[in-house]
């Protein structure tokens, strides 16, 4: 009887697919660019790269360095989702940064009903470095796991 019990309970253990977590990285870029010139997406890869073939080891003995090319590195299938730039010519455009709320908003609840879970987010600021910069941008990663 112990054996029946064990055997059924084996059984449907082995049915039971053994996935490891996923974790997923979509990226928005806003721009904080004065006069509109910027350009503002939310970037998602749509193919997946192991960043060991990309990685080379230094050490005393050997310092060989990876010789991988940019074009390898590069993805060519990914998804962009164009977002507004934060300033127009009349300076900051309020509308634009709740337009670009309510399509981050729908971009998580989207993968949240795709079975992923928000896990971290990290966000990070390169503002105008002074006189004639002209440059910056608001970037935010959206780590989700499944």
């Amino acid at each position: 009887m112990k054996n029946i019990i064990f055997i059924a309970l084996f059984t449907l253990a082995a049915t039971f697919e053994i996935n490891a977590q996923q974790y997923k990285v979509i990226t928005s870029v806003e721009s904080i660019v004065p006069n509109g010139l910027g350009r503002s997406r939310i970037v998602n890869a749509l193919e997946e790269k192991d960043y060991k073939e990309y990685t080379s080891v230094q050490t005393e003995e050997d310092n060989t360095r990876n010789k991988s090319k940019r074009g390898e590195i590069r993805i060519k299938n990914f998804e962009e989702t164009k977002l507004l730039n934060f300033y127009n010519l009349g300076g900051i455009r309020f509308q634009n940064i709740a337009a670009n709320d309510a399509l981050i908003t729908s971009m998580i609840n989207t993968m949240i009903a795709d079975g992923w879970s928000l896990e971290f987010v990290v966000s990070a600021v390169e503002s105008e470095g002074g006189k004639g910069d002209g440059k910056g941008i608001f970037i935010t990663r959206y780590i989700f796991k499944k």
